[in-house]
């Protein structure tokens, strides 16, 4: 354990998958000074983690710009109480994760207090938005990148940028084996199962859940011995949920690795899946105006990161007035048995695992931050 001092940290994470990023970084920065503060916005994960809690990413998940828009008044007092309370804490340093609508808006409030900011798991701005990288310049004291590609693509504009790797990189033990898996969901090991991803925010949910449900009916009347199983995320509510949909609210990633198949919101869980060897199918469906935006911003051919990593359509994609059930069902029935799509899906998969760096990342991200505090 190295003898660094005891600081307070205050750490924003706005999503689900930021809460369990943070906690992470949180138990790297701890075995390095156990008796440092965190607290800040998070979830479940950053909280057992021992990180006092002010806003839950519960009520933070929101994404596209008329959900925005609806929830403004909520977000904005969000951020007057943020600035206030590290006002008030005055905290040796602030990490902000991902969750770029809200962080790079604070990093922006944050200019007149003398607090250095770290940001860990920059956001996208090669996909969109590019111009949002001045306020990284000027507000940002330390970046850390998540892709081996954003190195240089921050650096050749300015940016100064660490590489400590891809959190999918760590390795991963399963609570359960496959067995464990399907006898605690009363489910045949013997019998093929397909995981739904419809996302970890409720409207997402809203939008997606009607048109996975339908999916699935065309494929079990092809394939009745199917089994299925839809992860769920603690914040949202998934209505109606037929009885032979198996719920498994907690252990998403070992319901990615024991699934045959996935059918997958737009997201982290794309890369998981890809991670996991589990080939699947991508889709999202959000507002028509936050549709025109994206549309009009930009700068990426593909929606799944897996594409994105590969730089070529190894996964398809189903999007906006394109996610419809048939087309899906029928790209999901390729992918079970030993198809050369299939096969060809994984073979990609693992050219994109060996670009996501070496274990370790937590644990180099925690380094850097306590070098870049203690220069």
């Amino acid at each position: 354990m190295t003898n660094h001092p005891s600081l307070t940290f205050f750490l924003v994470a706005g999503e689900e998958s930021g809460d369990i990023h943070g906690a992470r970084l949180i138990h790297s920065l701890k075995t390095q000074s156990p008796n440092c503060r965190f607290i800040g916005h998070g979830g479940d994960h950053m909280k057992s983690e021992g990180m006092e809690i002010i806003e839950h990413v519960e009520s933070l998940s929101i994404m596209g710009f008329s959900e925005v828009i609806k929830h403004l008044p909520y977000m904005l007092r969000v951020m007057g109480k943020t600035i206030k309370t590290i006002e008030k804490l005055k905290p040796d340093r602030v990490i902000l994760i991902d969750y770029p609508g809200f962080n790079l808006r604070l990093a922006k409030r944050l200019k007149v207090l003398p607090f250095p900011i770290t940001y860990f798991i920059l956001p996208q701005m090669w996909a969109w938005k590019e111009k949002r990288i001045n306020i990284l310049k000027k507000y940002v004291n330390q970046s850390l990148c998540v892709f081996p590609f954003e190195q240089k693509w921050f650096e050749d504009r300015g940016v100064s940028t660490q590489y400590p790797g891809h959190p999918f990189s760590e390795p991963y033990i399963p609570e359960e084996n496959k067995l464990e898996f399907f006898n605690r969901h009363g489910m045949d090991i013997s019998s093929p199962l397909l995981v739904l991803l419809p996302g970890s925010r409720q409207q997402e949910i809203d939008r997606h859940w009607n048109i996975f449900l339908d999916t699935v009916d065309i494929i079990i009347k092809k394939k009745p011995e199917l089994q299925v199983c839809v992860a769920k995320a603690s914040n949202v509510k998934i209505d109606p949920l037929p009885k032979y949909i198996r719920v498994e609210k907690k252990l998403t990633k070992c319901a990615i690795l024991h699934s045959d198949v996935a059918l997958a919101s737009s997201g982290t869980a794309t890369l998981e899946c890809a991670v996991h060897d589990t080939p699947f199918v991508v889709c999202y469906k959000m507002s028509t105006l936050s549709w025109i935006l994206v549309n009009l911003l930009a700068k990426v051919p593909y929606s799944s990161m897996v594409n994105l990593i590969a730089e070529k359509k190894v996964v398809p994609e189903f999007l906006q007035s394109k996610m419809r059930p048939g087309p899906i069902a029928e790209s999901l029935l390729k992918l079970f048995g030993q198809s050369r799509g299939k096969k060809n899906m994984l073979f990609h998969f693992e050219e994109v695992r060996r670009s996501l760096g070496l274990p370790g990342v937590y644990k180099r991200a925690a380094e850097a931050i306590w070098k870049e505090h203690l220069l």
